[in-house]
């Protein structure tokens, strides 16, 4: 019984996001943010001087009908001209009965502001496309008249910026500026929906512990109208340049671990694994999510700096 009643309030939650005014927490969230960046800062687009290609696969409180389950690919290059860079991101996110499918297209300007570091101005536009079909939430009985599936393209843009070298980062960004209100009709009446703005704040620093052994601790920030900050601290470890692993917690919310492996010099293999602090953690199996990523290198001797982010 408690397990039903918990997925039913995961569930209910869901379609509130879309079919009540509420501002809330709405983008996905990721535990590998620091090598997805691209998903929520234009302004990291062609930051790895090569053209690179990500995958990723989250699925969130595995063991739960209908849990949040988010699929995003990356692809962003530096162009010829070496002060602009272009990216394009897909995201496709799911909590229960309802659905969010994204296609930004990022556009970056970079500036060198010393002998290794750059800053970036970046651009993100693209459209939302929301539905939410309520026909699909099995815990409760559904008058066909009320039943409604509503689907609506939204346009978006936002901006990020992105200082960083080899070493260090930091980074500052608000992907959708545009608060759409999404409307959706049943048998009674409008229900009316906003897409809340999201800023985020994340920075990085790579040092080393010794010749084979390096030290990055990161952190996000992410804070948007009618929900709970949110912080995310990692501390990771290289080592001999192929092997990463590490922890993380999220604030009052989840705690986890991670590691990636480079299999070569273009090949990378990530995996995160965490787990809820709250109540809801005693009922699902947690939080896995797995990273490609490939860098895709066309001039023959061009030496690339290792990848640190």
């Amino acid at each position: 019984m408690i397990r039903n009643t918990t997925i039913a309030g995961l569930l209910l939650a869901a379609t509130l996001l879309v079919t009540g005014r509420t501002w809330a927490q709405q983008d996905p969230l990721y535990s590998q943010y620091m090598f997805n960046t691209l998903a929520f800062n234009p302004a990291y687009a062609g930051s790895a001087d090569v053209f690179t290609v990500m995958a990723l696969s989250r699925h969130q409180w595995v063991g739960f009908d209908g849990a949040p389950a988010t699929q995003t690919v990356l692809a962003h290059s530096p162009l010829k001209a070496q002060n602009l860079a272009l990216g394009f991101s897909a995201i496709n996110d799911k909590i229960g009965p309802s659905r969010q499918t994204a296609a930004y297209a990022d556009f970056a300007y970079r500036i060198r502001t010393g002998e290794d570091t750059r800053l970036s101005f970046g651009l993100k536009g693209g459209i939302n496309m929301y539905q939410a079909d309520l026909a699909k939430l099995s815990t409760v009985e559904v008058d066909p008249s009320n039943v409604n599936t509503a689907s609506q393209l939204l346009p978006n843009f936002g901006f990020g910026l992105y200082w960083h070298s080899p070493r260090y980062y930091v980074g500052v960004s608000a992907p959708k500026l545009l608060e759409n209100e999404f409307d959706a009709v049943n048998a009674t009446a409008v229900v009316q929906s906003s897409e809340a703005r999201h800023y985020f704040l994340i920075a990085g620093y790579v040092m080393d512990l010794s010749r084979d052994i390096k030290f990055k601790p990161s952190f996000m920030f992410r804070t948007v109208e009618g929900a709970p900050l949110s912080l995310d601290v990692n501390a990771n470890f290289l080592l001999r340049e192929r092997i990463w692993f590490g922890a993380m917690y999220r604030l009052g919310n989840a705690f986890g671990v991670m590691a990636q492996y480079q299999l070569n010099d273009q090949l990378r293999a990530g995996y995160a694994f965490d787990l809820t602090t709250t109540r809801m953690g005693a009922y699902n199996a947690g939080t896995h999510e797995i990273m490609l990523s490939y860098d895709f290198r066309f001039l023959k001797g061009r030496t690339i700096s290792p990848r640190y982010f």
